[in-house]
């Protein structure tokens, strides 16, 4: 299936139905944006542009893996089942992390990494919604969703909810 932009997108599960997949979602689109924004100004040469950029997707994105690192990724690992996907998906939350912590765009093999970064993040995405998510619908009960989406709270808390 695809959406109007005409992109892949997966719809087939409904997991996209639930408001904490949705919030997920929304700052994985957020933090590709901002990585698309860095890409396109390092193309123009914006060096200061794109490293700003890079600023506000690692603030994006830290705030999103702490609220699904202390979330659904918690009581997803209390499946054994799901257990090593999890530490592999916290693994390159990790390894991303350090290089936003010390990423100098003005630096030619820096920008090559953030590139190759930004290839990553894709994919990583990709293991998230079109593996995990979907799986959280036949794995959590209602405590469950309960505790993931508290955890979700605690990383925003500048996020007003219903």
């Amino acid at each position: 299936m695809s959406d109007p932009g005409g992109s892949e997108v997966c719809h087939y599960c409904g997991c996209r139905e639930i408001s904490l997949i949705e919030d997920y979602i929304a700052e994985h689109e957020s933090a590709t944006d901002l990585a698309g924004g860095a890409v396109r100004a390092l193309k123009r040469g914006d060096i200061a542009v794109a490293q700003g950029l890079l600023r506000d997707m690692a603030r994006v994105l830290r705030a999103h893996w702490r609220g699904e690192e202390n979330g659904l990724f918690a009581v997803m690992c209390q499946d054994d089942e799901y257990t090593r996907y999890i530490e592999v998906l916290e693994r390159e939350h990790r390894e991303l992390d350090r290089f936003l912590d010390t990423a100098d765009l003005g630096d030619r093999d820096d920008r090559q990494r953030f590139l190759d970064a930004v290839d990553e993040l894709h994919r990583h995405i990709a293991k998230e919604e079109d593996g995990l998510f979907p799986a959280s619908l036949t794995t959590l009960a209602g405590d469950d969703w309960d505790r993931a989406m508290a955890a979700r709270r605690e990383a925003h808390p500048d996020v007003r909810t219903p």
